[in-house]
């Protein structure tokens, strides 16, 4: 796998997981508890949270706008119904010199997939490379294979192509990305 092609600079610190992690210039991800903590989204500068989870309770500060995507962490939820507006919005928010704050419960599976959706579209980013980027960003980051699913239709949709396929596994159908480490964890 090769390094991702980005607009953005690499990180210049370690990847956050108890935190915020920075994805790009204008967007961050966190677990529910660090979108929550009024000195982090201040000193990092955020003027949008998106609460991407149906339990996560917002804390609201003056000055921030808030969206809620009221979405479970379930393989069957219709997280792709969201992938457009939330991509947009974010966009937005960006064009306005703001900051997003993605966040759901753990900061692992739902914002992860809304922050792949927006990298493809607005960052035309491979699947692949959204990922890698991500991930190295946020190493924590785990889309349930359901959102995965959505993920590979909607990348399809994007560029008419996929860089990423869902394949049987023992423990059962994951993106192919996952092949190795499932394999080391559970040998044949």
């Amino acid at each position: 796998m090769t390094a991702p092609q980005c607009t953005f600079p690499v990180p210049s610190r370690q990847p956050s997981v108890s935190g915020l992690s920075r994805i790009t210039k204008s967007l961050y991800i966190s677990s529910g508890v660090a979108a929550s903590d009024k000195l982090l989204l201040t000193s990092n500068q955020i003027s949008t949270v998106i609460n991407v989870s149906a339990e996560a309770v917002s804390t609201f500060h003056e000055d921030i706008q808030y969206v809620q995507v009221p979405v479970t962490d379930a393989p069957t939820s219709q997280l792709c119904d969201y992938f457009d507006p939330i991509a947009d919005h974010i966009h937005s928010v960006e064009m306005k010199q703001g900051r997003t704050l993605l966040h759901c419960a753990a900061g692992v599976s739902r914002s992860a997939a809304l922050c792949l959706a927006y990298l493809m579209k607005y960052h035309a980013m491979s699947l692949l490379e959204a990922h890698a980027w991500t991930k190295s960003c946020r190493p924590i980051i785990r889309p349930n294979s359901g959102f995965w699913k959505q993920l590979i239709h909607y990348e399809f949709q994007l560029f008419g192509k996929n860089t990423v396929h869902m394949v049987s596994s023992p423990v059962g159908l994951i993106p192919d990305i996952y092949e190795k480490e499932v394999h080391l964890m559970i040998p044949l």
